[in-house]
């Protein structure tokens, strides 16, 4: 069967493969073919990133949080002074980031660090947090290691920045497609091990604020600064107080 998504993607058999193994070992399998697919963050999205991080002033170090292929260390690296660090649990996504980041713009030095998004062992080593198209990975028990990881990680003042969006409506297409595509992922997860911990509608607006807020963070919301097709998408905000 031909390949998903773009001629150079994943075929459909290799995502069956994946959906089949564990999380970890589902990105090992399609690391190389990941950039091909609609699951990589948009160019878009990292602009608008980019601009609310820059807007913020000078960045010396940045944390990316399951940095996959390196998309955000690549918004990143022209942004920063001294280093920007990717972390991720899959070797194969991280040795994909280094061969796609090899000639990337900026100087700082790039870092990629298997580690896990849960047991993050950082203190106050940098000045921003970023985290893009992984909250589906992070089930509600795991919230809270997560994010008291990443408020470690920032120094006082750092800012852990990503974006979301309000919830879908009820009487839209993606509503439903984001209901069954989690309620097909709880039934597969009920009867094989490993897991595969992939899930829509996480970290939403404006939910996610009180989660932040409850974990330490002052907490901004910047509206209308994705360009089309992303207007509706927001960017987070979320300050380690000084």
């Amino acid at each position: 069967m031909g390949a998903m998504f773009h001629p150079d993607g994943p075929t459909f058999m290799e995502l069956v493969q994946q959906a089949l193994t564990s999380t970890e070992k589902g990105y090992d399998l399609i690391a190389r073919k990941f950039d091909r697919t609609p699951f990589r963050t948009p160019d878009g999205m990292l602009e608008g990133m980019a601009k609310v991080i820059a807007e913020g002033g000078p960045v010396g170090s940045a944390l990316d949080v399951c940095c996959g292929t390196g998309a955000a260390l690549g918004m990143l690296r022209p942004l920063c002074r001294d280093r920007v660090v990717g972390v991720d649990f899959s070797q194969g996504m991280l040795d994909e980031a280094g061969r796609r980041l090899a000639n990337a713009p900026g100087t700082a030095r790039v870092e990629l660090l298997r580690k896990n998004a849960f047991a993050l062992d950082f203190d106050r080593a940098f000045d921003v947090v970023t985290s893009v198209g992984a909250f589906g990975h992070v089930e509600p028990k795991d919230e809270a290691p997560f994010l008291e990881g990443i408020f470690r990680a920032l120094v006082p003042g750092g800012r852990f920045v990503f974006v979301t969006s309000e919830p879908p409506r009820w009487n839209t297409p993606a509503f439903w497609m984001a209901h069954g595509f989690n309620g097909v992922m709880r039934a597969r997860n009920s009867v094989l091990k490993p897991a595969f911990i992939m899930y829509y509608l996480t970290f939403l607006w404006p939910e996610v604020r009180g989660l932040l807020e409850r974990h330490g963070f002052r907490v901004e919301a910047r509206r209308n600064v994705l360009p089309a097709p992303f207007q509706r998408g927001i960017v987070v905000v979320a300050t380690r107080p000084v």
